[in-house]
C-alpha cells in the first residue's frame, strides 16, 4: 500500500449509496428519534461487520468518521465488539479514518468523503496513518512528496536518502528548503462521549478539516497531474507545502513532562465504557477543568502530541524550513499531572523537550511564543525553572479573572505579569497580560515590538515554537478580541527572523471555524515565504501601553534590552531620592512663597493625605474681592534622551509651567489665589512599583469632588466680600470645575471659567438646574489644543459646540503651557469682559494695564 490512494468507483462500492446515506442521517438526526436509528445503525453495522470484507467496512467506517460529533460512539461500539465479530484490529481502524487525508491529487482530498484504495482485503499497514513510520530516535524526520508517497523514481535530481525522499538535493545544497506540514485525520477521533441534547463543544473536530481545507482552496497544497508533480518537484519545490507524517508519540517521550500517573489517567480512557466516559465528561467539562473525553482520546492525543514532535524534529533537522502542524486536541493546559482547559497531553513541551534529548548540539535554547487568548498555564509550569526555555504568553489576564484563572493552590504561579521563572528559570517566563478582553492589532504588534522581539534576539533561540491558538482572533466569541490575520502573519514574519528562520507553528485554541482557518492560511502563506499584507496599524490603548510598560519593568533586571528608562524604586528609595513630582512642588512653593503663598489645611483625613501641599493660597485671601481659583495638573515635563544609553540629563530636560503667569498677574492686580495642584499619583513611602500608572478617572473624580466641595463650603462660600469669583482649570484637573459646577449651585457666585484642555472634554449637565448648561456656555471660554480628536471628526465637532462643553475654542498651538502663554491675553480680555457685565465701570484689565 502506497500514499497513492483512489476514490472508490461508484460500481465497486460494496456498500450503497443509499445505506450510507441512511447511517450518517441516523447519526446527523435529532436526540429522542435520532438515538434510535442511531443504534439501528449500529446494530446493522455489526451484523455487516460478519460478512463484510474489511475494505468494505473500512469505506463505511470512514464515512462515518466524517460525521463530527457523533462518530467517536460508533468506535466505542465497534472496538468493543471486535472479539465477538471479525472487524478489523483498532489499528485498521485507525488506517479507515486517516484514508481521507492525502489523495493522489494533493496532500488532502477533504471534499471527498470516502478515498481508499481499491476493495482489496485489508492492506498491510506500514504505519498507523498508511504511510511509512516516521524515524523516533534518529537523526532525521521523514518528509513526503505533495501527493503523499515516494518521488524518488519520478524526479530527476532527488535525494535517495531514506530520511530525506523525494526533495531534489540541489536545491538542499543550496539552503532552499520547503514549509512542512502534519496532519492526520484521526486526531478528529477525539469527540465528546456525551451526544446529549446541548449544543456542540467549541472544541470541535472539524477544526483541523476547516484549516485544511483552506489550505488546498489557496493553492498550498498540491492538487495537480503526476506530470506536473515532476515538474513541481524538479523545479518549484518550494511551492507547495510538504507532508511531515504523523504518529503516535511513546510513553517515553509523553513522561517527558507529566507524570506517570497523568499518562495512565488518559490512557484508561480507551478502556472505560461509553456510560462511563459520559460521567467522566459531565464531571469534568465544568469549571477550571473543563474537558470532554471519548473512547478514541487516548489514541487522538497520542497521534497530536507524535504530531508536534515530529514537526519540531523536522524543523531542527533541516529537513523542512518551518513547518505548521495542524493538531488537536491541544495543549497548553495541560499540567505535569493532570488534564485541563480541553487539553490532554501537553504537545509543545514534549515537543520541545524531546528535541533538546535528541540534538542537544543544535537544539539548546527553545522559544515558546504563545499567543492563544487564553494563559499557557501547563507550559509555564512545565519550565518555570528552566533556564533553557524561554516562554512568553500574550493573554488575556482581567487581574485572575479569566480563564484559567488562579490555580487552587495559591503557591503555583498563575498568569500575572509578575510570574518571570524562578531559580536558575528566573526571566525565562514573560507573561504579558492584558488588562482585559477587546484587544487588537495595535496592541499585539505593540507587543511584539517592545517586548517579544527585543528579548527573543537576546536570549537567541535555536528553535521556536508557536503555541498557535487563534482565539484571539478577530470573530472567535470566547476570546472577544480582534486580532486579524494579518497581524498574525506579521508576528509570524517577525518571530522567523529568530533561530535562522526554525520555526515550528503548533495548533492550539481557536474555536470559530472562520476566524481560525483564516488566520492559519496567514500564518501558513507567511511561513512560505509570502510577504505579510500591508496593513495599518491601530493606535495602542492606554491601559494596553500601561500593561507593556510593566511588564518592561519586571523582566529589567533579567534582560539588557529592558532596562532604558527602568528604574530600580527600592534602590532609589534606599539613597533617599525623591520623585520628581515632590520636587517640583516642592520648588513651586518655594516660588509662590514671594505671594506670601501658604498650605491650605485639608481636615479630611483621606483628601490629606492626598493633597497635603497641593493647596496654596495668598495671605488675606478671605477678605480678597476678586479670588481666582486654579484647579491644574502638575507642570509638564520635557527631555531629551541621549541617543546611546537613553539616560536623561537634566541640562537636556524642561518644566514648562503656564500656570505661574497667572498667578504673578492675579497677585499684581489685587486677586485673592487659589492654587490647586493635582498630581496624577500620591507618593506613598512603601512604593516599590516601577512603573506606576496616573489615578483611573473614577478615583481622580472621587478625589477632586470632595476637595472641591470641600473648599467651597469651608471657604469661598463664606467669603461674602468676594463679588468677583473667577476658576480656572488645567488639564485633566479640570474635572475638578465640572464636579463643582453639578454638585454645588455656585453659578451665582461665578463671574467666569477658563478652561485649557488637551485630554478628555468634560460636559457640564444638571439634571437640577436645567439652565447651568446654558449659562456655562455664555460665561466660559475652553480652549482646546489643536490636535484635539474633536477636531478630526465633523460630527464630534458638531457636538463639542453644544452648550454642555462651553464656549470650545480651538487652539492654534498644541500642549497646555503653549495654550497658557498663547491665550493669556485672549483670557485677560475675557475676565474684563465678564468684570464689565458684572458692576461695568474701570475693569480688571484697565488696572492691569495702568501696573503694567
Amino acid at each position: 500500500m502506497t500514499g497513492r490512494l483512489l476514490q472508490v468507483p461508484a460500481s465497486r462500492r460494496l456498500i450503497s449509496d443509499q445505506s450510507l446515506t441512511i447511517s450518517s442521517h441516523a447519526l446527523e438526526t435529532g436526540h429522542v428519534a435520532g438515538h434510535c436509528a442511531y443504534h439501528s445503525s449500529i446494530s446493522l453495522l455489526l451484523c455487516l461487520a460478519h460478512i463484510l470484507k474489511p475494505s468494505a467496512l473500512f469505506a463505511l467506517c470512514t464515512y462515518l468518521f466524517h460525521l463530527p460529533g457523533h462518530y467517536l460512539c460508533l468506535s466505542s461500539r465497534l472496538v468493543a465488539n471486535k472479539s465477538q465479530t471479525n472487524l478489523p484490529s483498532l489499528q485498521h481502524l485507525r488506517f479507515a479514518s486517516s484514508i481521507c487525508w492525502p489523495g493522489p491529487r494533493g496532500i488532502m482530498d477533504v471534499d471527498q468523503d470516502v478515498v481508499m484504495d481499491g476493495t482489496a482485503d485489508a492492506p498491510s499497514i506500514q504505519s498507523a496513518n498508511g504511510y511509512s513510520e516516521p524515524t523516533s530516535k534518529s537523526g532525521g524526520s521523514s518528509l513526503e512528496t505533495p501527493n503523499g508517497h515516494s518521488a524518488e523514481s519520478s524526479a530527476e535530481g532527488t535525494s535517495s536518502m531514506s530520511g530525506e525522499p523525494g526533495y531534489p538535493e540541489r536545491f538542499r545544497r543550496k539552503g532552499i528548503l520547503p514549509t512542512g506540514c502534519c496532519y492526520d485525520d484521526r486526531m478528529k477521533l477525539h469527540a465528546n462521549a456525551d451526544f446529549g441534547p446541548n449544543p456542540h463543544h467549541p472544541e470541535d473536530p472539524s477544526r483541523i478539516e476547516v484549516i485544511m481545507r483552506i489550505f488546498k482552496k489557496h493553492g498550498l497544497l498540491f492538487t495537480g497531474t503526476d506530470a506536473e508533480l515532476i515538474d513541481v518537484i524538479n523545479n518549484r519545490p518550494t511551492s507547495y507545502m510538504w507532508r511531515i507524517p504523523a504518529r503516535e508519540a511513546t510513553e517515553e517521550e509523553i513522561r517527558t513532562v507529566h507524570r506517570v500517573e497523568h499518562f495512565n489517567w488518559v490512557k484508561a480512557l480507551s478502556t472505560k465504557t461509553t456510560h462511563e466516559l459520559r460521567d467522566i465528561s459531565a464531571m469534568m467539562d465544568q469549571g477550571r477543568e473543563s474537558l470532554y473525553v471519548g473512547s478514541m482520546t487516548y489514541e487522538a492525543s497520542l497521534i497530536s502530541a507524535g504530531g508536534a514532535i515530529e514537526t519540531c524534529k523536522a524543523v531542527v533537522t533541516g529537513t523542512v524550513k518551518n513547518a505548521f502542524a495542524v493538531i488537536r486536541p491541544p495543549g497548553h493546559h495541560a499540567e505535569y499531572d493532570q488534564p485541563m482547559g480541553f487539553c490532554l497531553f501537553n504537545n509543545v513541551p514534549i515537543a520541545a523537550k524531546v528535541c533538546q534529548k535528541e540534538y542537544p548540539d543544535i537544539c539548546r535554547r527553545v522559544m515558546i511564543l504563545d499567543w492563544d487568548v487564553h494563559h499557557g498555564n501547563g507550559i509555564q509550569n512545565m519550565f518555570y525553572e528552566d533556564p533553557n526555555i524561554l516562554y512568553i504568553s500574550l493573554h488575556v489576564y482581567k487581574n485572575g479573572d479569566f480563564y484559567p484563572g488562579k490555580p487552587d493552590n495559591p503557591m503555583i504561579p498563575d498568569g500575572g505579569m509578575e510570574q518571570c521563572g524562578a531559580g536558575n528559570g528566573l526571566g525565562k517566563n514573560i507573561n504579558i497580560a492584558w488588562h482585559d478582553q477587546g484587544m487588537g492589532d495595535g496592541e499585539y504588534m505593540a507587543a511584539f515590538q517592545k517586548i517579544v522581539m527585543p528579548i527573543g534576539h537576546e536570549f537567541n533561540p535555536d528553535l521556536v515554537i508557536i503555541s498557535a491558538g487563534f482565539d484571539a482572533a478577530a470573530g472567535d466569541e470566547l476570546g472577544a478580541c480582534f486580532v486579524s490575520p494579518a497581524c498574525y502573519a506579521h508576528m509570524t514574519h517577525m518571530l522567523m527572523s529568530l533561530a535562522g528562520g526554525k520555526v515550528a507553528v503548533c495548533l492550539e485554541g481557536g474555536y470559530n471555524l472562520t476566524a481560525i482557518s483564516k488566520s492559519a492560511l496567514a500564518v501558513a502563506q507567511t511561513l512560505m515565504g509570502e510577504p505579510p499584507p500591508q496593513m495599518q496599524i491601530p493606535r495602542i490603548s492606554r491601559e494596553a501601553s500601561k500593561v507593556l510598560a510593566k511588564v518592561q519593568a519586571y523582566q529589567a533586571p533579567y534582560w539588557e534590552c529592558m532596562r532604558p528608562g527602568i528604574i530600580d524604586v527600592t534602590e532609589m528609595t534606599k539613597n533617599d531620592s525623591s520623585r520628581l513630582h515632590d520636587v517640583i512642588r516642592s520648588s513651586q512653593k518655594e516660588k509662590l512663597s514671594k505671594y506670601g503663598m501658604l498650605p491650605l489645611y485639608i481636615q479630611r483625613d483621606i483628601i490629606f493625605r492626598s493633597f497635603e501641599n497641593q493647596v496654596l493660597v495668598t495671605k488675606g485671601v478671605q477678605s480678597a474681592k476678586k479670588l481666582l481659583l486654579i484647579v491644574h495638573d502638575p507642570p509638564e515635563l520635557h527631555g531629551q534622551p541621549d541617543p546611546l544609553d537613553n539616560s536623561l540629563e537634566p541640562h537636556n530636560s524642561w518644566v514648562s509651567d503656564g500656570v505661574a503667569k497667572y498667578i504673578d498677574w492675579a497677585c499684581n492686580n489685587d486677586f485673592g489665589v487659589i492654587d490647586i495642584n493635582v498630581p496624577p499619583y500620591i507618593t506613598r513611602t512603601d512604593d516599590t512599583e516601577h512603573f506606576t500608572p496616573r489615578m483611573d478617572e473614577k478615583t481622580l473624580q472621587m478625589h477632586l469632588q470632595e476637595l472641591m466641595c470641600y473648599i467651597w463650603d469651608n471657604y469661598l462660600q463664606l467669603y461674602d466680600g468676594a463679588d468677583e469669583i473667577y476658576l480656572m482649570g488645567v488639564g485633566n484637573a479640570y474635572l475638578g470645575i465640572k464636579v463643582l459646577l453639578i454638585n454645588r449651585n455656585v453659578r451665582n457666585r461665578i463671574a467666569g471659567i477658563v478652561n485649557f484642555v488637551d485630554g478628555s472634554l468634560r460636559p457640564v449637565k444638571s439634571d437640577v438646574d436645567e439652565d447651568l448648561s446654558s449659562w456655562y456656555k455664555d460665561n466660559s471660554q475652553v480652549y482646546v489644543a489643536n490636535d484635539h480628536a474633536c477636531w478630526s471628526d465633523p460630527d464630534l465637532t458638531r457636538k463639542v459646540m453644544k452648550r454642555r462643553f462651553g464656549n470650545a475654542i480651538r487652539s492654534e498651538v498644541n500642549g497646555l503651557a503653549p495654550m497658557m502663554n498663547t491665550h493669556f491675553k485672549d483670557v485677560l480680555r475675557f475676565i474684563a469682559e465678564q468684570a464689565r457685565k458684572l458692576h461695568g465701570g474701570e475693569t480688571t484689565e484697565d488696572e492691569g494695564n495702568r501696573r503694567g
